[in-house]
């Protein structure tokens, strides 16, 4: 029993680090209506800029936070101001196509500046601690991820219900022209907000790369688990998203019971089956009135 009871456990905190990489995909399509294709590949850049930074001071990865989350902040806001904005509220074509080209271009010069060689973000012995639950094991590091997933979907699901940042990222969601016509700047809206979705993505990255190792053609399967996890949850719907991602990692934890290698695969088949049953998703979007 106990060993079921750990099974499941362990599906759910690795569901919470796949909702984590689904938070930022879902913000980017609730208020930008722009599915990013290149969403894995820049969690992966956030990993070998952690590393990087890491080589560099020597300090561990999760003080490196310091200097990537400011970082990606910018590298966030700089696509969308220079590249992104031309291309948010065109043809529905146009931002797959630009940000397919921007997953080709990153993970390019990932593979040209580090070499197709995995690397890892050292933790220490953080990731091999563990606790003894009435025994029941739990990671220490896992609990970490999953606190780490739960406070920044509440922080969110705060800033999006309850301020004036959330209230102007409904307005545009619902009606661009709307919104500029009573004094919200979408374009300039819109690069804070894919800072802010950088900013959750390099925290994401860093504990991702704490906890796997990674390489520079590591971001499509990222991609996928977080485009999943939106689509179960519901287009646009935060809290969605987060159980979509822990019914992902519940399905691969208990798939790899079947067979090793097909954990990934279950996760892949709770997706079809869920996307054939409630092809909506489990819920509703945030920008939806009730």
């Amino acid at each position: 029993m106990n060993n079921w009871i750990e099974l499941l456990i362990n599906g759910l905190l690795l569901g919470s680090l796949y909702a984590l990489f689904a938070l930022g995909l879902s913000l980017s399509l609730g208020v930008m209506k722009m599915i990013n294709l290149a969403h894995g590949d820049l969690i992966v850049l956030g990993a070998y800029v952690a590393w990087t930074v890491m080589e560099a001071t020597g300090w561990s990865a999760l003080v490196c936070l310091a200097v990537v989350l400011p970082l990606m902040f910018c590298v966030g806001w700089l696509l969308q101001a220079v590249l992104l904005n031309r291309v948010v509220g065109a043809h529905e074509l146009s931002p797959l196509l630009v940000t397919f080209g921007l997953s080709v271009v990153i993970q390019n010069l990932l593979l040209e500046v580090f070499s197709a060689d995995t690397r890892h973000l050292p933790s220490g012995d953080l990731t091999l601690r563990g606790l003894d639950l009435g025994g029941v094991s739990v990671g220490v590091f896992p609990l970490l991820i999953g606190a780490v997933s739960v406070l920044m979907y509440a922080v969110m699901h705060l800033l999006v219900a309850h301020t004036h940042g959330g209230r102007q990222a409904r307005a545009v969601s619902d009606d661009a022209p709307a919104a500029r016509l009573v004094g919200v700047d979408d374009k300039r809206f819109f690069a804070l907000m894919a800072g802010l979705v950088m900013v959750v993505t390099a925290l994401a990255a860093v504990l991702y790369g704490m906890r796997t190792p990674f390489a520079p053609m590591a971001g499509p399967e990222r991609l996928l688990f977080a485009f999943e996890a939106v689509v179960m949850g519901g287009l646009g719907h935060l809290w969605g998203s987060f159980f979509g991602g822990l019914l992902i990692g519940l399905a691969h934890v208990l798939g790899a019971q079947v067979n090793p290698g097909l954990g990934a695969f279950f996760g892949h088949l709770t997706f079809l089956v869920v996307l054939l049953v409630r092809p909506q998703g489990l819920f509703r979007p945030f920008t939806q009135k009730h």
